[in-house]
C-alpha cells in the first residue's frame, strides 16, 4: 500500500532553513483558503523571542492561490512554501513538513488560526526548557473574538473545560495548535501517515507516553481560530468512517482484542443510527478489520497509570459526547479519506 506523502514536494518560494541550529519550525498546511492562509502565515512570522522558521505545504490549491502565496512571500526570510504532488492528508502532510526543517521544536498551526500575541512561542520554548520530560504541549484554542473554547472545539474531556485557562497533563493535542519536541517526534515516529485525518494526535501521544514523555496542555498559550475547529465528537459525526477506523486501530495497536472493542463498536453504530449515517460507522468498522495492524504493543504499568490519571478519570460515559442529534453525518467512506 502506498504511504501518503512519499512524493517530494515542489518548492514554490523561500528557502529551506540554514544548517545552523534554531528554536522552532512553525508548520502550516494550506488548501484553497488564501485569505486565511495569508493571515496565519503573517501571524507565525510575527512571533518574537526565538529563532523560528515558517514552512507551508500547499495540498492542492488552485494554481492562482499558489501563485498568490508565492508572490506575496517570495522574499520573506525564514520562510518556505511547498506544493505537494497530491493531498497527503493532515498526518502525512505534517510528517512531510517536519522533515523540511530541523528546529528543536515543531509547532503545528492550522490555516485560519493565529497566535493571540507575539510571545506565545517564546513562552512555549520556556516551558520546554524548564521541563525536560515535556514531549508535547497543547495550546488554548480560542474562538473568534478571543472567546473561550466551547464544547464543539474542546479536544479534552469535557470535565476539564473549566480549566481551559490553566495547565494539566493530557493524552492528546488540539489539532489547531500545539508544539512537539523534535526529539520526542523522532522517537515516537511522527504521525501514522495512514490515518489521513482523525485521531493522529492521540495515536502519536500514546507512542510518546510509552517512551516516558509527558504531554501537557497550557491554557496561557492561546491561539485564536477564526472558524470553529471540530472537537472529536463533532469530527466523529462529520467524518464517521475514518474516525471509527482510526480509533479502533489505535485500540488494536495497543493489544485490545476485537471482543474488548465490541462495546466501542456498538457505541459507534448507535451513534451512526442516531445521526443518520449507520453505513459510515459500519464502513469504519470494516476498514479497521481490513487494516488491522500485524503487530501489537503492550502498555507498561507506568503508561496505564498515566492514562488513568490524565484521561480515564476525567471521562463520564464514553459515547455521551457523540450523541448530538442536531448534527448529521456526512457519509464518507474510508477509502476516500485514508488511502
Amino acid at each position: 500500500m502506498k504511504i501518503p506523502g512519499e512524493t517530494p514536494p515542489k518548492q514554490l518560494a523561500g528557502r529551506r532553513p540554514a544548517i545552523d541550529a534554531y528554536d522552532a519550525d512553525i508548520v502550516i498546511l494550506s488548501l484553497d483558503q488564501p485569505a486565511e492562509t495569508i493571515e496565519t502565515i503573517q501571524s507565525a512570522l510575527a512571533q518574537r523571542g526565538g529563532m523560528f522558521h515558517v514552512t507551508v505545504l500547499d495540498q492542492g490549491s488552485r494554481p492562482e492561490t499558489q501563485q498568490t502565496l508565492a508572490r506575496l512571500f517570495a522574499n520573506t526570510p525564514h520562510f518556505s512554501l511547498y506544493a505537494a504532488a497530491e493531498n497527503p492528508g493532515v498526518a502525512a502532510g505534517r510528517n512531510l513538513l517536519a522533515t523540511l526543517g530541523h528546529g528543536r521544536i515543531i509547532v503545528a498551526l492550522d490555516t485560519g488560526a493565529v497566535f493571540a500575541e507575539k510571545w506565545v512561542l517564546a513562552r512555549a520554548l520556556r516551558a520546554f526548557n524548564q521541563r525536560p520530560e515535556l514531549g508535547a504541549l497543547g495550546f488554548n484554542i480560542l474562538s473568534a473574538g478571543a472567546q473561550p473554547p466551547g464544547k464543539s472545539s474542546w479536544a479534552y474531556p469535557l470535565r476539564l473545560i473549566a480549566r481551559s485557562n490553566g495547565r494539566f497533563n493530557a493524552t492528546t493535542l488540539p489539532r489547531a495548535g500545539h508544539a512537539i519536541r523534535r526529539v520526542t517526534w523522532n522517537a515516537a515516529g511522527g504521525y501514522d501517515p495512514r490515518f489521513f485525518s482523525a485521531w493522529e494526535e492521540y495515536d502519536f501521544c500514546l507512542s510518546a507516553i510509552a517512551r516516558n514523555w509527558t504531554i501537557s496542555y497550557d491554557g496561557t498559550l492561546a491561539i485564536i481560530y477564526k472558524t470553529t475547529p471540530s472537537a472529536p465528537a463533532i469530527e466523529a459525526l462529520t467524518h464517521m468512517a475514518p474516525f471509527v477506523r482510526n480509533r479502533l486501530l489505535i485500540g488494536r495497536k495497543w493489544g485490545a482484542s476485537w471482543p474488548a472493542l465490541a462495546p466501542r463498536m456498538l457505541g459507534y453504530l448507535v451513534t451512526g443510527f442516531w445521526n443518520g449515517c449507520p453505513r459510515a460507522a459500519w464502513d469504519g468498522i470494516r476498514a479497521a478489520y481490513r487494516d488491522d495492524p500485524p503487530t501489537r504493543r503492550k502498555m507498561s504499568k507506568e503508561m496505564r497509570r498515566y492514562i488513568a490519571a490524565n484521561e480515564t478519570r476525567h471521562e463520564r460515559i464514553v459515547f455521551s459526547g457523540l450523541l448530538v442529534p442536531s448534527v448529521r453525518c456526512a457519509v464518507q467512506r474510508t477509502s476516500g479519506a485514508g488511502h
